[in-house]
């Protein structure tokens, strides 16, 4: 299990805390997507981010979607994840280059740009539960710290971080999310802002070889860490072509008569795995006449 997520708790249950290592996941979209590295770190957090989310819901068939709209060049992220680990997502503009920010980073920022960020939740209700909170940055953890204490009213940190290889490959990709609970104590507050405030990168701990585990016993072994379970982690597609073709009979008739009219083949991209499905003329005709419309 290269890529996996933790799950613990600390101090007593008076803190809940995930980390995970996502390194092979980000590389994964980064090449289905070709995307330019300033568009594989903003991905690449929020699959993270959107890896550990979704571990934290209890059902099966429960369903978390992350949307980012900002007003920078990448124009939006998407994100969705399951309760078992696995996860996907894409960027509205994969190629958006940008120079490096005034720290010399990649400016994830600068491409996500002023916007929302939407925390959509399908766990078996009539409605979904939707969450919604401005962009207070654009570089995604700061944004989740945010809608948490906004939103959901649960102090939380968010660390996201990805490192990219000269080659523009992913060297490493990770992050944790540390929760207070209700009745967490100010002392227990107090040092826990201290420690926090002492990390300086999530991948940078990685790239030092530290793994989940370790990373959360640095921040919460004086507080009695206990290690809960690990959720292997992965980038996964469900799309399948009989999927699309049920997409494509949707449509009606009148649409498919009219590729049908063209008198060639046509090609359906995933959004979300870049897969590509070809569709012959014949089958848009029997996939027409099965359409209700």
């Amino acid at each position: 299990m290269t890529d996996y997520i933790v799950r613990a708790t600390a101090g007593d249950h008076q803190v809940r805390a995930f980390a995970a290592t996502t390194r092979e996941l980000v590389e994964h979209a980064r090449a289905a997507h070709n995307t330019s590295p300033v568009a594989t770190a903003a991905l690449g957090r929020l699959l993270t981010a959107g890896a550990m989310m979704g571990v934290m819901m209890k059902g099966d068939d429960d369903l978390l979607t992350l949307k980012v709209q900002g007003s920078g060049p990448i124009e939006g992220l998407t994100v969705t994840a399951d309760s078992k680990g696995n996860v996907k997502g894409y960027a509205f503009n994969p190629g958006v280059m940008l120079p490096p920010n005034e720290n010399g980073k990649l400016d994830v920022g600068g491409a996500v740009g002023e916007g929302v960020l939407s925390v959509i939740k399908d766990i078996g209700l009539k409605e979904p539960y939707v969450g919604q909170t401005i962009l207070v940055g654009g570089e995604i953890a700061e944004d989740l710290t945010y809608y948490y204490a906004t939103s959901e009213q649960t102090p939380s940190s968010v660390a996201l971080g990805v490192l990219m290889n000269k080659d523009n490959t992913v060297r490493q990709a990770g992050g944790f999310i540390i929760q207070l609970l209700p009745g967490a104590s100010d002392e227990m507050i107090d040092k826990l802002e201290k420690k926090l405030g002492g990390i300086t990168s999530i991948t940078s701990l990685l790239d030092e070889g530290n793994t989940p585990e370790m990373i959360l016993d640095h921040i919460l072994g004086e507080f009695g860490l206990e290690i809960m379970d690990k959720v292997p982690a992965e980038f996964t597609c469900n799309c399948t072509k009989e999927r699309v073709e049920k997409a494509l009979i949707s449509i009606g008739k009148k649409e498919l008569n009219e590729m049908i009219d063209e008198g060639e083949s046509i090609e359906v991209n995933c959004h979300f795995c870049n897969r590509h499905y070809n569709f012959s003329v014949e089958e848009l005709t029997d996939i027409r006449d099965r359409a209700v419309r």
